[in-house]
């Protein structure tokens, strides 16, 4: 069957990627209702049933232009409304030092993490997608790097697997390290910002410590966060090469298009969506986005993003990522490791009381 029309072209895609994000949602509210929490998000669950599908049936022709269109463009419109989560007020608001703490510690775990990663043989994206996944925000991270990077569908859903697994592990034992290390309720929130990975596990790591350790956590882990823009527009100066080399066995299932070799334009070196998303972020620090607005572009992000996800799990040979995954498994986990040292590190030199 041939569809002419371009936008009745993305549709079949499009709704197959909304649906399995459907099916994740109702499967965290059962999960939530279940245990109380929800260890295993919509936007993981999405990636893993589009997975599953993909290994029990491979779309064809009629499914790829909607699939590739949610897997890029609906991703990178997400990155964008992200923008409206993080303003200047409550950056400001932990004081300069901590600040300072917070940009160095981000820094030190991508370089410590990019390292770790390389050591242990992994691609260069690859290794890229596990340091800023583990060192700024897990799977938002990750989802935001990967159009920048040029990285495709089996890159980040083995990123996103092996870090949504350890995430649920960090938020359940990361309580147990307050009294194992005789943390106060605030050195307690401000580890949990450090280290934790989504804003929910922030609250699910630190509700059980006290509200203080909630309250703290959530503003450094917002902070974190705001390093996602920086890093990102980085990445996009001193990545091109990465975008230029073509050497996935499926290359036209990516979350960002490679450019052609040549003189690059400006577009390909600032991404237009890491410009949105400092705009938008602008807006809403000069308070020019309304406040009835804040909370349904921060839903509408999210549910773009576990859209993107869907898409990219549906891209995914699952032989690719069993191939890589003790290695992505064992680099993540001693990412996190030095990410945990060097956060205690950090509260430590400061003195936090």
């Amino acid at each position: 069957m041939h569809i002419q029309n371009p936008v009745a072209r993305l549709l079949p895609g499009v709704f197959l990627c909304v649906g399995i994000t459907l099916v994740a949602s109702v499967l965290q509210v059962i999960e939530q209702r279940l245990t109380g929490e929800a260890y295993m998000e919509a936007l993981v669950l999405a990636i893993l049933i589009g997975v599953a599908v993909r290994t029990l049936w491979r779309p064809g022709a009629l499914w790829f232009p909607g699939i590739q269109f949610s897997a890029k463009l609906l991703l990178e419109f997400a990155v964008m409304l992200l923008g409206a989560s993080v303003s200047a007020r409550t950056v400001l608001a932990i004081g300069p030092q901590m600040l300072a703490g917070i940009v160095a510690t981000v820094a030190v775990a991508i370089a410590a993490s990019y390292g770790v990663s390389r050591a242990l043989g992994l691609p260069q994206r690859m290794a890229i997608l596990v340091a800023c996944g583990n060192s700024i925000c897990g799977n938002s991270a990750i989802a935001a790097v990967a159009p920048v990077i040029g990285a495709d569908g089996d890159e980040v859903a083995s990123s996103i697997a092996f870090t949504a697994v350890l995430g649920v592990v960090v938020v359940l034992g990361l309580p147990l390290l307050a009294s194992l290390f005789g943390l106060s309720v605030t050195q307690y929130g401000v580890l949990a910002g450090l280290t934790v990975y989504a804003v929910p596990q922030v609250l699910a790591a630190t509700l059980p410590i006290g509200a203080l350790a909630n309250q703290v956590g959530t503003v450094v882990k917002l902070v974190r966060v705001l390093m996602l823009g920086p890093v990102v527009l980085a990445l996009s100066l001193m990545t091109r090469r990465l975008r230029d080399e073509a050497d996935e066995t499926a290359p036209h299932v990516t979350a960002g298009d490679r450019p052609k070799r040549g003189r690059p334009a400006l577009h390909q070196l600032v991404p237009w969506f890491i410009v949105a998303f400092l705009v938008v972020a602008t807006l809403r620090s000069l308070g020019l986005i309304p406040a009835p607005l804040l909370a349904p572009t921060t839903s509408l992000a999210s549910a773009l993003t576990t859209v993107s996800m869907a898409a990219l799990g549906l891209g995914v040979d699952v032989r690719v990522v069993a191939r890589a995954g003790l290695r992505v498994s064992l680099a993540v986990t001693l990412s996190l490791i030095v990410l945990g040292a060097i956060s205690l590190g950090l509260i430590h030199l400061l003195a936090l009381a």
